[in-house]
């Protein structure tokens, strides 16, 4: 029998990537649970990867905001990894319904971790978290894994706190846990209210691109970007190349930054897309505290400790980003930037 692993939020932007990720490089068995909220598009995503005539895939729509049940469980079966990616993670929806938002969150990650109590043959557990945990990034600092927390939103806040309960199970129930932190992602069938699908929307309609800024209207934020399959891969690595858990003493340890090659401005993004596109990208900079009370202009990680370990990220971010826009506008796929 294969080993098995499980994904969940595998019906989302980054988690159908990941799916088609271990499906073409692995000979793992796959598990999806997801409960299909508004970010998934239904099954779109996995039609497009083509899955549903694999025998090595099986999906499961349900919520994990509630347990799992003893059916489904039973019908699972034990489990060599587990890649939790299920989350909410809309900073502007954090905003406005914090309370749901943030339950949503935390109680997933409880009933995830519940039910690795039960299981007799669990490898590793992947709880994937964000930059935005360790908030904003002054010039010059990039964190380091085991770096002090300070989120600056309820949904980095709700991140944070997946982030300590994991921990919390790691030291009191010895789960072989660890955490990725992941800067900004890019890919095929984003969700249209992401910045990538927004910059191409609007470049094609000719509107203006509004770039969050400082109060003086003169300075992009910036961010790393990477693909999403760029991040399956690192997970992969961690999942088979890596010894590390959780360490209640050493707080890096079990720990990995996941980060883009190149810091660029979110202006700068803006134009390269237009340049790709053969399109003038119309740009106007807005106040972020007015409009995105939270939003931070400047996350930064440092990505050496996976480097150090032996991994390598297959494509750079000129050639991601171009393979994306390219996917993107064929006439078949412009759904995906589609409102």
């Amino acid at each position: 029998m294969n080993n098995k692993i499980v994904i969940t939020g595998g019906f989302g932007f980054v988690g159908a990537h990941f799916v088609e990720h271990f499906l073409k490089e692995t000979d793992l068995d796959i598990i999806v649970l997801d409960k299909l909220s508004y970010a998934t598009n239904g099954f779109d995503r996995l039609r497009d990867i083509d899955i549903f005539n694999e025998e090595r895939v099986k999906i499961f729509a349900i919520d994990l905001n509630l347990p799992l049940s003893d059916g489904v469980k039973k019908e699972i079966g034990e489990v060599d990894y587990i890649v939790n990616l299920a989350s909410e993670s809309h900073v502007d929806n954090s905003i406005s319904n914090p309370v749901e938002f943030i339950k949503n969150n935390v109680n997933l990650v409880l009933n995830m971790l519940e039910w690795a109590r039960e299981l007799k043959t669990l490898k590793k557990f992947i709880q994937f978290s964000t930059d935005e945990t360790f908030g904003t990034a002054p010039e010059g600092v990039n964190y380091k894994e085991g770096d002090r927390s300070n989120p600056g939103n309820p949904y980095s806040a709700s991140k944070l706190a997946q982030e300590a309960i994991a921990r919390a199970y790691s030291n009191t129930y010895g789960l072989p846990i660890n955490i990725t932190n992941t800067m900004n992602i890019i890919g095929e069938r984003q969700h249209p209210e992401k910045f990538i699908p927004i910059c191409i929307r609007k470049i094609l309609a000719g509107e203006t691109i509004q770039i969050h800024s400082d109060p003086t209207l003169t300075k992009s934020g910036t961010r790393y970007y990477l693909h999403a399959r760029n991040i399956a891969k690192a997970v992969h690595f961690i999942l088979e190349h890596t010894n590390e858990r959780l360490d209640k003493v050493d707080a890096s340890l079990g720990c990995w930054n996941i980060v883009g090659e190149r810091e660029i401005a979110n202006s700068d993004l803006a134009k390269m897309i237009g340049e790709y596109m053969g399109k003038e990208a119309k740009i106007e900079m807005i106040s972020f505290h007015a409009s995105r009370p939270g939003h931070d202009l400047r996350y930064a990680l440092d990505g050496s400790k996976i480097a150090r370990n032996g991994f390598q990220y297959p494509v750079n971010f000129e050639e991601s980003l171009k393979k994306t826009i390219d996917w993107t506008l064929k006439e078949e796929n412009k759904k995906w930037i589609t409102l």
